[in-house]
């Protein structure tokens, strides 16, 4: 079974992602890092590898997609609070990022997502409840 999540992201300048998510509010753990990669800290098992696009490419036999013009994976991460989608999106467009869609309200589920600088798409979701039954 699995005891922790490092998701691998390929990134263009990694210098400003660490700035673009530090003003997020992540922090990175400084043992993984270097000149091509660090590693983001979202939560106590949820870990982010930030990757330039040369050290993702040794990763895989396949070609790197472009984010910005094609989704290779939505990423989402549940937060406390209706408040802390909209405070997220919103340090997020600050930091450089973009509002990707309109925040979508299901009543039990109140979601809004962001774009980051090398168009990945991160959808933050509170949760109130349970989804109704069919």
């Amino acid at each position: 079974m699995a005891t922790n999540i490092f998701i691998n992201l390929p990134v263009r300048d990694l210098q400003k992602s660490i700035q673009f998510f530090t003003h997020l509010g992540y922090s990175f753990n400084q043992h993984y890092t270097d000149a091509s990669a660090t590693c983001m800290i979202v939560a106590e098992n949820i870990f982010v590898m930030l990757l330039t696009e040369s050290r993702f490419k040794e990763f895989t036999p396949k070609p790197v997609s472009d984010a910005r013009t094609s989704t290779e994976v939505l990423l989402c991460l549940q937060v406390d609070s209706r408040e802390a989608v909209t405070t997220m999106v919103n340090k997020a467009i600050e930091a450089g990022g973009s509002a990707y869609k309109e925040p979508q309200d299901h009543g039990f589920m109140y979601g809004h997502g962001y774009q980051d600088l090398d168009g990945h798409l991160w959808e933050i979701v509170y949760m109130s409840g349970e989804p109704p039954k069919t």
